[in-house]
């Protein structure tokens, strides 16, 4: 606050008068004058004698003007250099994401992005494990599933469905499952973190279970899936990798009639940092992409 009040003294001695300065700063003059006496109790003497014709500076108050103008005009232009720089969209922004989502769903987007921001570099790291989005740096994460990191912000962006697929071959020579219990018979495909599978009976709601040792898993769900691909079992992939596959006929939906939980999207960001325009501009892309491309 004293650095406002010190602010508003070199304003004042600019304008020469209060009700001048009070004019230039749209407050009301009372609230100048009271400013101006607490800045003077604060410092322990008099900045200016004043009277209802005059304003003067004392020879405390010009020695403080003197060595504490270039300080504050230094600071406005410090202030509107930096407005300039984060209002700008510019600059790089790095992101955090899955695999499967950032070279899949979202490689429309990245490239979408930067045709429509051309002052803007994009760096896309791609993990499926949990990078610390705080401790790296990064200036946004894409998550599946709502994170419980009260450090984070986090904005819903897209919600996709589960599938259990496996390629005609496998099913031809293992035989169909009919019910979750018959899973347990056959080669489970597992894409790390989809290791427990939840199935759901809409006739009924009743809720099943599917865990145990896979045949195959891998922590990169493409790799998984090349394996479904190949015959060696029954994967629980998500839609937007297994669909095209089901619409070709190289994978059939395992008992379709069973509904799987469903994956909800959400950019993530840290609390602790401001969010430039830049980041905010990739953010609101993102939305508007995931609402022109549903999952």
């Amino acid at each position: 606050m004293m650095l406002d009040d010190l602010s508003l003294f070199i304003a004042i001695v600019e304008a020469g008068s209060l009700a001048t300065a009070a004019d230039n700063m749209q407050l009301p003059a009372a609230t100048v004058t009271r400013r101006l006496q607490a800045l003077e109790r604060a410092l322990g003497y008099k900045l200016l004698n004043r009277s209802a014709r005059r304003m003067q500076l004392t020879a405390e108050g010009a020695q403080y003007y003197e060595q504490c103008r270039p300080l504050i005009h230094a600071l406005r232009q410090a202030t509107q250099r930096l407005d300039a720089t984060l209002g700008a969209i510019s600059g790089n922004i790095r992101v955090l994401a899955p695999v499967h989502l950032a070279q899949g769903y979202f490689r429309q987007a990245w490239s979408g992005f930067l045709r429509s921001y051309p002052e803007v570099t994009l760096e896309v790291e791609m993990s499926n494990e949990l990078v610390d989005v705080v401790g790296s740096g990064a200036d946004l994460a894409i998550r599946v599933g709502e994170q419980q990191d009260s450090s984070l912000n986090q904005k819903l962006l897209a919600s996709t469905d589960l599938m259990l697929v496996a390629s005609p071959a496998y099913l031809q020579a293992a035989g169909v499952p009919h019910t979750p219990g018959e899973l347990e018979a056959h080669a489970r495909i597992v894409g790390r973190p989809l290791t427990r599978w939840k199935l759901r009976n809409p006739a009924d709601s009743a809720e099943v279970v599917v865990q145990g040792a896979p045949r195959f898993q891998a922590n990169q769900m493409d790799l998984a899936l090349s394996m479904a691909l190949d015959g060696l079992g029954i994967m629980l992939c998500p839609g937007t990798m297994g669909r095209r596959h089901v619409a070709s006929g190289a994978l059939v939906r395992v008992l379709p009639g069973w509904s799987t939980e469903r994956r909800h999207i959400y950019a993530a960001w840290s609390q602790q940092r401001y969010l430039p325009a830049r980041v905010r501009a990739l953010l609101d892309y993102l939305s508007q992409f995931c609402a022109v491309h549903p999952l």
